[in-house]
């Protein structure tokens, strides 16, 4: 069972979501949250697979309530979709730098929804190599001079190398091809970058790809 925080100071919204997803296979709604400092109380009071937070609420916006959620160890399970007006929304590449696995435009198909729910709570993030591409590379053009991590030091080169694959938005089969290895290869080294690195899934990794240099739009390092 897939257990769902809904977030989102509307209460027509949350009430549309909760029909949606309870008559879903295996998919219920816990509870739900009119502000960003409700959905951080629920999350910790419920664990839920999936909160899906809306970014504009009273009390505590949903970046902040995202990186709430993704700093406490005790919540390591959770993982947050952000529910967006627009597909290229100003504060989506913050909230995925906050720790959100993903993000979704509102009018989204309820087709879509679950099979983004499905996803995520798979332990997949919630981007598309295209997505990728293009929601990362638009805000990371705006961003600051690129600064080093430190976390990179405690990887390998070919690590790194995978990183950076990762952050131009290829997949563990299109890293295999890359690089001549198999994906089951692709795929550990990527398990390991983010074991290394604490990231909580492969979104994490793309904001880091950029923000460290090895990735920058238009080009690799």
């Amino acid at each position: 069972m897939i257990r769902v925080v809904v977030a989102d100071d509307q209460a027509l919204v949350r009430a549309g979501f909760r029909s949606l997803l309870d008559a879903q296979e295996g998919i219920e709604v816990v509870g739900e949250a009119d502000d960003g400092r409700a959905a951080v109380e629920l999350a910790e009071r419920l664990r839920p697979d999936i909160v899906l937070m809306d970014i504009r609420m009273p009390v505590l916006d949903g970046l902040e309530a995202t990186r709430l959620i993704s700093g406490r160890p005790g919540l390591a399970g959770v993982r947050v979709i952000i529910l967006t007006t627009f597909e290229l929304d100003e504060y989506v590449f913050d909230a995925l730098r906050g720790g959100a696995s993903g993000f979704l435009v509102k009018d989204t198909e309820p087709v879509e929804l679950i099979r983004a729910l499905r996803v995520v709570a798979g332990g997949d993030a919630l981007l598309s190599p295209g997505v990728t591409r293009r929601l990362i590379g638009e805000f990371a053009a705006r961003a600051k001079e690129p600064r080093g991590l430190p976390a990179l030091d405690v990887l390998t080169g070919r690590e790194t190398e995978v990183l950076a694959l990762v952050g131009e938005g290829l997949t563990n089969e299109e890293i295999a091809g890359r690089l001549l290895v198999s994906p089951a290869t692709a795929k550990t080294h990527v398990s390991r970058i983010m074991i290394k690195m604490g990231a909580r899934d492969r979104v994490q990794l793309v904001v880091s790809a950029y923000e460290s240099g090895l990735v920058r739009p238009g080009w690799t390092a």
